[in-house]
C-alpha cells in the first residue's frame, strides 16, 4: 500500500509549452491518503485519465514530481510502481481460462501454486465467478469478462495501489450497484489504496470516502459526499454534484440584500459582510431541495412564476422563473405545488454565496 503525493503536477501533451491553455493538467498539488477509497470525479476532457496515468507511471509528467510513500517514482515504468491498473475495457486473455486468467499475475510473480490456487478461489468468491472459473474468457458475457479484469486487479494483496478507470461502463444498469457495493466491501476488508475513476456522481458517492472533483485540468475540491454536496467550494461542483444541480442566479450585493434584477433576496450577516468584501462577479448558489417554494405570500419571499412541474414519483421538480432568471426546487412528495405563481423563501443556512465562480467563505 501507499501514500500517493502529487508535487506540483503539470501537463501538456505539445512540449513544454508556455501557454497554460496547452495544458491538460494544470498545477495538481494533493496526496492520496495510504488505505483510502478515492473516486477521482468529472466530465470527459477534463483531465481525469491523465492524472490516473501519471499515477501509473503510464505517462511522465511535463513538470512536478510524483512520490510513493516519500520515494520520487517520476520516472519509473509503472512494474516498478506495485500498482494494479483496470481498465474502462476487459484486459483479459481470451484463450486462457477465468482461473488461469486470475492467476496469470500471481504466477508471473512466482508465487507457490497452493497460494494462488487459494487467492484466486477468494477473488472469484469476491465477484461471484466460481460458476465459471473453467470456462475460456472468450466465451463470456461482456459483464464477466470485466468481473474478470477486476479480478485481476484485485488479486495481488501486496500492491500499493488499484487504479480503476471507468471499469463498469460495460456493465449492465443493474448490475453496477452490486459490483460497486462489492468494491466497497473489498476495500474496507483489505484497505488498499484505491483511486476509481468516474464521471458519475453515483458511482462517485457510493464507492468514495473522498471524492476528488476535476475541472478543465484542476482539482477543485475534495471531500466527503456530504461536503461536496453542502458546501461545494467552486460552482461547477455545485452544478455536477445533485440532481438537479444547484441554482445559480447572478446578482448585486448592497448590505444585507442580494438584488437579481428587480428581486431582493435577504442575506445573514455573516454572507452579507463576506459579499461586502469580495470581488468580482457574484452569484447567489441554493440547492433545489433547499429552495422553499410557497403558494401564499410570507416573509422573505419573493414572487415567481411556475412554468413546468415534472413527477418524479417521491418528489416533483418545479422550474420557476425569478425576474428572468430560471431555478429549479425539489418539492417532497406530499407537499402542495402552487399553480401559475409561487412564492420563494431562500433560507440563509443554506444560501451560498460565489464571486468568480469560488464560493465566498
Amino acid at each position: 500500500m501507499a501514500r500517493i503525493e502529487m508535487q506540483e503536477v503539470a501537463h501538456s501533451y505539445h512540449g513544454n509549452s508556455q501557454n497554460l491553455e496547452d495544458y491538460a493538467l494544470k498545477r495538481i498539488h494533493m496526496t492520496w491518503e495510504d488505505g483510502g477509497a478515492y473516486a477521482l470525479l468529472g466530465p470527459s476532457g477534463c483531465g481525469k485519465t491523465t492524472l490516473l496515468n501519471i499515477i501509473s507511471g503510464l505517462l511522465a509528467p511535463s513538470q512536478g514530481a510524483v512520490l510513493y510513500n516519500g520515494k520520487d517514482v517520476t520516472a519509473l515504468p509503472p512494474e516498478k510502481r506495485n500498482i494494479a491498473q483496470v481498465f474502462q475495457f476487459p484486459v483479459l486473455y481470451d484463450t486462457m481460462t477465468v482461473a488461469d486468467n486470475l492467476a496469470f499475475p500471481l504466477r508471473n510473480r512466482g508465487v507457490a501454486p497452493d497460494a494462488v490456487r487459494e487467492r484466486v478461489l477468494e477473488v472469484a468468491d469476491m465477484l461471484d465467478l466460481g460458476t465459471v472459473l473453467n470456462k475460456k474468457a472468450a466465451g463470456l458475457t461482456a459483464d464477466a469478462k470485466q468481473k474478470i479484469s477486476l479480478g485481476r486487479g484485485l488479486v495481488r494483496s501486496d500492491v500499493a495501489a488499484i487504479l480503476f478507470d471507468e471499469p463498469l461502463t460495460v456493465i449492465d444498469p443493474h448490475l453496477k450497484w452490486q459490483l460497486r457495493r462489492k468494491l466497497k466491501e473489498i476495500h474496507e476488508q483489505a484497505r488498499m489504496t484505491m483511486i476509481y475513476v468516474t464521471h458519475d456522481q453515483v458511482e462517485a458517492m457510493t464507492f468514495a470516502d473522498q471524492i476528488v472533483v476535476m475541472y478543465e485540468g484542476e482539482v477543485v475540491q475534495i471531500g466527503s459526499p456530504e461536503a461536496l454536496y453542502e458546501r461545494p467550494q467552486h460552482k461547477f461542483v455545485g452544478y455536477f454534484i445533485g440532481s438537479p444541480g444547484m441554482n445559480f442566479m447572478a446578482c448585486k450585493a448592497e448590505g444585507a440584500i442580494a438584488h437579481v434584477n428587480g428581486a431582493a433576496i435577504a442575506l445573514d450577516a455573516a454572507l452579507a459582510e463576506a459579499a461586502r468584501k469580495a470581488s468580482g462577479k457574484l452569484e447567489i448558489g441554493i440547492r433545489p431541495m433547499h429552495l422553499e417554494v410557497h403558494d401564499t405570500p410570507m416573509a422573505d419571499a419573493v414572487p415567481a412564476a411556475v412554468t413546468f412541474v415534472e413527477d418524479h414519483g417521491n418528489c416533483r421538480i418545479v422550474t420557476l422563473a425569478l425576474d428572468g432568471q430560471t431555478l429549479r426546487a425539489r418539492i417532497p412528495e406530499g407537499q402542495t405545488v402552487p399553480g401559475d405563481k409561487a412564492w420563494l423563501r431562500f433560507p440563509p443556512q443554506w444560501t451560498r454565496l460565489f464571486a468568480d465562480e469560488r464560493l465566498v467563505a
